[in-house]
């Protein structure tokens, strides 16, 4: 990626700590540095904490750097949102680069449900994500890449995105991908996106994983993506291709709701901001 990185633009670090207190999860460590914020923790379901990321500039240029780091202690259940898609505008040639540290400690519970990122043309962006699992935690979560913006026909027919994934397990890779384009090479590739603007990956562990098999029934029911489900090294991964996002995202909200009370003993409760 070759991209001049000379001139600086937004620098921004919010670290969390989630951790069970008194019979409930309480944020009990939040630090931060330039636009990124946390919501005040809510209780919707009793115990279960959950909040919203905020970046109140609403988006990415080229120069911005921002950090996130999460970790769920032992014993505590963590859902996270976002109140809108996560935006890489244009780029005057300096890369733009999201970083996300997410670690969940021994019997700790973590729900990750992150809205879109949307690369407009001529974006340069990286946007890296680490997972960190211990054996007994527990996790759901997705992240969506959307290349231009499709609900107005605009196609990402320039600009650089490279978006990577890496599940650890136990300090062992599980599962390492990769999203690099240029332009429009990707979505045109038959082994690429098929034509796709959009690609979804769910990942889904817990020390008794859910049966595949209705996840895969649930997904053949749905004719407006392209999918999948498999196991992987005791993990569900679950890769989605598609053209909306609404429809994407129905789809992994039915899985979650579906799987929720088997992986964390516990009926869906969406999030209010889903509804707004």
């Amino acid at each position: 990626m070759n991209v001049a990185v000379t001139r600086k633009g937004w620098e921004a670090e919010l670290e969390m700590v989630f951790s069970s207190r008194h019979g409930a999860t309480r944020l009990s460590k939040r630090s931060r540095r330039g636009p990124l914020a946390l919501q005040r923790p809510f209780y919707p379901e009793g115990e279960v904490c959950h909040t919203y990321l905020l970046h109140p500039p609403g988006g990415l240029v080229g120069g911005d750097q921002l950090q996130i780091n999460l970790r769920v202690e032992q014993g505590a259940h963590a859902l996270l949102t976002t109140p809108g898609a996560t935006k890489f505008y244009r780029s005057d040639g300096r890369l733009a680069q999201q970083r996300q540290h997410l670690v969940v400690d021994q019997d700790g519970a973590l729900e990750w449900f992150p809205h879109e990122n949307i690369y407009f043309p001529g974006a340069i962006a990286q946007l890296d994500t680490r997972l960190e699992l211990a054996a007994s935690s527990r996790f759901i979560g997705w992240e969506l890449q959307c290349l231009g913006r499709p609900v107005i026909d605009e196609v990402f027919t320039s600009g650089e995105v490279r978006a990577g994934l890496t599940l650890m397990l136990e300090g062992k890779p599980v599962l390492i991908e990769q999203l690099v384009t240029e332009g429009d090479q990707l979505i045109r590739s038959a082994s690429g996106l098929r034509q796709h603007p959009m690609s979804g990956t769910m990942i889904i562990y817990a020390p008794d994983l859910p049966d595949i098999e209705p996840i895969r029934e649930l997904l053949a029911e749905s004719h407006q993506v392209v999918s999948a489900a498999t196991c992987v090294d005791g993990v569900l991964v679950v890769r989605l291709l598609g053209n909306r996002t609404e429809s994407m995202q129905r789809i992994m909200i039915s899985i979650w709701q579906m799987i929720r009370p088997q992986v964390f003993g516990r009926p869906a409760c969406l999030p209010r901001i889903w509804s707004t």
